[in-house]
């Protein structure tokens, strides 16, 4: 038989269990990943989602506008090189979009930042690959998205 007291104290334990899923809910921040190497793609998801990060994910450039324009998110993270639109034409996208163009923008490229300066200028930091899971975290924070 239950008694009383344990009822009490079962509600009392699942309310202060929603209380906190709410709250964390509530601090956790979409980022959009654009990588179109699967691997290296699910590799970043893993590491963000670790960080506490929510993480939508798109293959190309293409599946990431159609993510922007669907979703909320707070930063985008994009591969320079995608079939079908890539990181750089993104960059443009979000940019000229009026309700994106303050999100903060990270471009992860193999290519050195100096060949590529002109066209990185649309994004807030270009990060060489491959890139340490601290320094793309780090470039999260610095950008406000903690």
């Amino acid at each position: 038989m239950i008694r009383q007291e344990e009822i009490v104290t079962a509600q009392s334990f699942h309310t202060t269990e929603a209380a906190q899923e709410t709250e964390t809910v509530q601090q956790t921040r979409t980022v959009l990943l654009a990588e179109d190497d699967p691997a290296l793609r699910r590799y970043l998801e893993v590491v963000l989602q670790r960080a506490g990060y929510q993480v939508l994910t798109a293959g190309d450039g293409l599946e990431a506008m159609k993510l922007l324009l669907s979703s909320k998110v707070e930063a985008v993270i994009t591969d320079a090189m995608m079939p079908n639109l890539n990181g750089y034409e993104l960059c443009r996208f979000v940019r000229t979009t009026k309700h994106l163009s303050h999100l903060p923008i990270i471009l992860l490229s193999a290519l050195d930042p100096k060949n590529a300066k002109s066209e990185a200028e649309q994004a807030d930091a270009f990060l060489c690959k491959p890139v340490s899971p601290e320094m793309l975290l780090e470039c999260l924070v610095e950008r406000g998205v903690e």
